[in-house]
């Protein structure tokens, strides 16, 4: 089958799978007014293999059959690999209005992850089942979730710990059979689950030998029997009071995923029980989705540089020098981004076999872009000024008998009318929401997480250094 159309992959969701949202359980995924925005958002990856100027970008002929599978499920084999696909996600969510479609991306993280994985294990079943998994995907173009973070309980107890409320607040296995495994447990914060053909389940976290049981990574279709998706309510429509624009609205919800005694077939089952082999996994999840995560934030910061640029000129401050000050330090907050990401491509590693970005770089953009992103919130709402939060609504700016107050006193800088003014200020409040922040901090990991795995990741690189300027002190030991 090769590719899907985007008018295939809507198709393919209508499917039984079992979602709720806002306390009604939905029928049709595709038809509910708030899912159907964030599946049209999830459809720009579909949309663009279908688009000359970007098909070259989404696209890449199989190195064996030479069908065209999407390249998000391509194994790259050098640098220019690595950036095309930095570029297309870029591109996507530039397309997104700032939202990444997360249609293949993070499951092609995943999968990425899983592979590496077992060939470090070096059993053989695994590594058939990860290969035979990838092309799967590939002569299908499903679109994929990962479902990654447990919901844990309490966070200071292993998962197997009595102490525990009880003991499915992590994943665990809780029976085998010749046909496969059982699972019971739930993942929360799992972006685009309810529109996805499948979902990926990896660990979270380290194990010893007493949490084997919830050692344990697999895919399924999302509408397995047993899987529960509760999903939060997200904003996709701009209401009356909002200045109707041509743009759609883009969004997707995360869902509480729930696995209530979920059977999973053997071959889709890439880890059950290996202990030792589910921090290895998370890392190796990292390593790729940390880079992901700086490849979409790109479009996403220059958003916030070109809407703090529009409202200094707007009210007439651009020339300020604290404002200056401002807007050069959202230029060096972006451009150090796009350096860090790109750089990480060309200087990739290889991780038992498969290529992926350099794991110091990326994640030293993760960390730059997420640690910094408070500052840069801060700066562009103090250019924007307090008419941010205090604006009148379109449905005055429209009543004849206010309109003509707020064209009058809320207009700008010479030849900057009052409509354009709120008009920013409106996009300002969507760019500076709380998920904003929120997402930028917690997604992909914690701040600390990502110094963590820098400082592992730099030990060689570090001893490197101590003993260079040991030999230049003439010490020798």
């Amino acid at each position: 089958m090769g590719l899907m159309s985007a008018k295939e992959y809507k198709e393919s969701l209508r499917d039984g799978r079992t979602v709720y949202l806002e306390g009604q359980k939905i029928e049709d995924v595709t038809a509910h007014p708030t899912l159907r925005v964030c599946m049209e958002t999830a459809a720009i990856d579909y949309e663009m293999a279908e688009m000359p100027e970007y098909r070259e970008l989404a696209v890449v002929a199989h190195p064996k059959t030479g069908e065209l599978i999407s390249r998000y499920y391509y194994n790259p084999r050098d640098s220019e690999d690595l950036l095309k696909r930095h570029e297309l996600m870029v591109a996507a969510t530039a397309l997104g209005g700032g939202v990444i479609p997360f249609s293949h991306d993070v499951g092609a993280d995943a999968m990425n992850a899983v592979n590496v994985t077992a060939n470090m294990m070096g059993k053989e079943e695994y590594v058939q089942r990860a290969e035979s998994y990838r092309r799967y995907l590939q002569n299908n173009d499903l679109s994929i979730a990962c479902a990654m973070t447990d919901v844990k309980g309490d966070r200071a107890l292993r998962p197997s710990s009595s102490n525990q409320g009880h003991p499915d607040y992590y994943v665990r296995v809780v029976d085998k059979n010749d046909k496969g495994i059982v699972v019971r447990g739930a993942k929360a914060h799992i972006t685009a689950a309810a529109y996805s053909n499948e979902m990926f389940v990896i660990p979270c976290r380290n194990m010893s030998e007493e949490d084997k049981d919830y050692a344990v990574a697999f895919a399924i279709p999302a509408d397995t029997k047993g899987v529960t998706q509760i999903c939060h309510p997200v904003m996709t429509r701009l209401s009356s009071l909002d200045f109707p624009v041509e743009v759609p609205v883009r969004a997707h919800t995360d869902s509480l995923v729930v696995f209530d005694d979920v059977s999973v077939p053997w071959d889709r089952v890439f880890l059950c029980g290996e202990w030792q082999f589910a921090m290895p996994l998370v890392y190796n999840f990292a390593y790729l989705h940390r880079h992901t995560a700086a490849s979409y934030r790109i479009p996403m910061s220059e958003a916030l540089l070109g809407a703090a640029q529009a409202m200094a000129e707007y009210n007439g401050i651009e020339t300020a020098p604290h404002v200056r000050e401002k807007i050069t330090d959202l230029v060096i907050y972006v451009d150090t981004l796009k350096s860090l990401a790109r750089a990480s491509c060309v200087d990739y590693v290889t991780h038992s076999g498969v290529l992926i970005p350099n794991p110091v770089i990326s994640n030293t953009a993760k960390y730059h872009f997420a640690e910094r992103v408070h500052d840069c919130v801060k700066a562009v709402e103090d250019i924007a000024g307090g008419l941010l939060i205090t604006a009148p609504t379109y449905k005055d700016y429209q009543n004849p008998d206010t309109g003509k107050y707020i064209e009058k006193y809320l207009g700008g800088a010479a030849g900057i009318s009052a409509e354009h003014r709120l008009r920013m200020l409106q996009l300002l409040r969507r760019l500076l929401g709380l998920e904003t922040e929120v997402t930028a901090v917690h997604a992909e990991g914690s701040l600390q997480a990502q110094r963590m795995t820098i400082y592992f990741e730099s030990l060689p690189e570090i001893d490197k250094c101590k003993k260079a300027v040991e030999r230049a002190a003439g010490i020798n030991r």
